[in-house]
């Protein structure tokens, strides 16, 4: 079995391998180009995120820089999908984000791990990947980090500069490091956006 098996059927392999090497820079190649274009070239951000990406949806914008490991090559896009600055995908291994997912600046998601016994760590520094998924309308404050593995749920809030190491259920808000569910989302949050501040539907569009 070569490397690039044993990276894609998520064993322990090696991250330095040729052939893997000479693959991932090609992508990191096309997010170089991504990351280089002005704010005003939209279509050529379009064009590039539906090369780069494994699935992109309509509407999504990506504030620049954005880090990933493979260019984005393992990341699945849904539709209307917002991410301000220093997104960081360690994308080695698959990440799955469903529609309306709003990121803050500076989450991290990653897919990559490396194991604890310090002897597979030194020569060869192996590495494995378990996949991440996002879903729904998830909103991802700023600061966080997801670590290989977790599945949030639709509609799920995570507090800023929260560190999410187990699943997280839909329709409520998490936060903390370890990050720990607060509370469902439920009736309050209809009247009020923030704290005692009403949420004036009558002007919204």
């Amino acid at each position: 079995m070569t490397e690039k098996e044993r990276m894609e059927k998520g064993l322990l392999y090696d991250p330095g391998d040729a052939e893997i090497l000479a693959e991932q820079s090609l992508y990191q190649d096309r997010l170089d180009d991504f990351n280089s274009l002005r704010s005003s070239q939209t279509e050529e951000q379009q064009r590039l995120m539906r090369e780069m990406f494994a699935e992109c949806g309509d509407n999504v914008y990506i504030q620049r820089p954005l880090y990933a490991n493979w260019g984005g090559r393992h990341v699945h896009l849904g539709s209307n999908i917002y991410a301000n600055y220093n997104l960081t995908l360690v994308d080695d291994g698959h990440i799955y984000i469903a529609d309306w997912v709003k990121f803050g600046p500076n989450v991290t998601v990653a897919t990559a791990g490396h194991p604890v016994l310090p002897e597979l760590r030194k020569d060869i520094v192996y590495q494995f990947n378990k996949d991440v998924h996002i879903g729904e309308g998830a909103w991802i404050g700023a600061g966080t980090v997801i670590v290989p593995g977790v599945t949030i749920g639709a509609g799920a809030v995570i507090g800023a500069g929260s560190v999410v190491t187990k699943d997280i259920p839909d329709d409520v808000v998490a936060v903390g490091n370890p990050c720990r569910v607060l509370r469902k989302i439920g009736e309050r949050d209809r009247e009020f956006f923030y704290r005692n501040e009403r949420i004036d539907w009558d002007e919204l569009k």
